[in-house]
């Protein structure tokens, strides 16, 4: 600006105007002043050019506001797709692994697979049965996980995923779908009559998990399914037109009896919560009696005698006949 006026000075000095005439008018530098006056972008050559086009805008027009951008979520990997998000509370696999009872699951799976092999199965077979055993139980553990919904809720356990809501119980149903979708064809490749026997095992539990489970029968339903591993193994072989043998009478009666034992060992735990809720199966009376440490230690007892005695009695029979 005082470029312009030195500009005009020296202008009016040429023209021999008086420097009274000349001089700026008080208005116009009031508003170079305050930088509302129009400069003419010739006047000043070493104006930036984004200031001359900034005085080509019409002022009167309204200005267009940039419209905002939909929030874009951050990439996600397939992984992250499926298995549910990144952080553990929405991982569906890990949720689904703490609802089927995995240590259950694992357990009973490698067990009944080394008596594949102690019965002298081959390796592939034996593989056969441990996979199939394990789907079997985590569907057990998925059904138990369901109908036990509302009372882990009731009971503050944190622990089980369809209690606090991580889980939905129409996602367990569909995985439970899919799941005997597979155990299916995983139990007759030892054998039509051998897969329906184990296929019954299962169909025993899920109905044990709802049916004379809180009153003095609830062994019923343990005590039946583990009778039926016998005969799935010994009736086994490969392939769907595989036939085997009859299981030794003994050898199934202790493994029903191993089944109540198991029943009262996974009971004790559980034992206050199920006399909050008036259970009144014979885990519970017994508890009550002898007093939870006790009762475990006779059931730990008991579970590890009958183990003993199959295996006694399976070096002396075998497992068929």
């Amino acid at each position: 600006m005082a470029r312009i006026q030195r500009w005009r000075r020296g202008r009016s000095a040429e023209e021999g105007g008086s420097p009274v005439a000349d001089a700026p008018d008080p208005d116009l530098v009031a508003s170079q002043e305050t930088g509302d006056a129009d400069v003419d972008p010739e006047l000043d050559p070493e104006l930036e050019p984004a200031t001359r086009d900034a005085d080509d805008l019409k002022l009167d027009e309204p200005v267009r506001e940039m419209p905002e951008l939909p929030h874009v979520a951050e990439r996600s990997t397939v992984g992250d797709w499926f298995l549910g998000g990144r952080d553990n509370g929405d991982n569906l696999a890990l949720a689904l692994l703490q609802a089927a009872h995995a240590k259950q699951a694992i357990s009973t799976a490698l067990v009944v697979g080394l008596v594949a092999v102690v019965a002298g199965r081959p390796a592939r077979e034996a593989g056969v049965v441990l996979l199939t055993v394990l789907v079997g139980q985590t569907i057990l553990g998925w059904h138990n996980d369901i109908v036990d919904r509302q009372r882990d809720q009731a009971h503050g356990l944190t622990s089980k995923p369809l209690a606090t809501g991580r889980l939905d119980p129409g996602t367990v149903w569909y995985a439970i779908v899919v799941a005997t979708l597979v155990l299916v064809p995983l139990s007759i490749m030892t054998g039509i009559r051998a897969g329906c026997l184990y296929l019954a095992a299962v169909a025993v539990g899920m109905l044990g998990n709802v049916v004379l489970r809180t009153g003095l029968f609830s062994w019923w339903s343990w005590a039946l399914s583990f009778a039926l591993i016998p005969a799935y193994l010994s009736y086994g072989g490969w392939g769907g037109q595989a036939v085997g043998s009859a299981p030794e009478p003994a050898i199934v009666a202790l493994a029903a009896a191993l089944g109540i034992g198991v029943h009262f060992l996974r009971a004790v735990w559980g034992l206050v919560a199920d006399h909050e809720d008036g259970w009144t199966y014979l885990p519970l009376k017994l508890g009550l009696k002898l007093g939870a440490s006790r009762l475990l230690a006779v059931s730990t007892v008991y579970t590890t005698a009958i183990v003993i005695a199959l295996v006694v009695v399976g070096m002396r029979v075998g497992l068929s006949r």
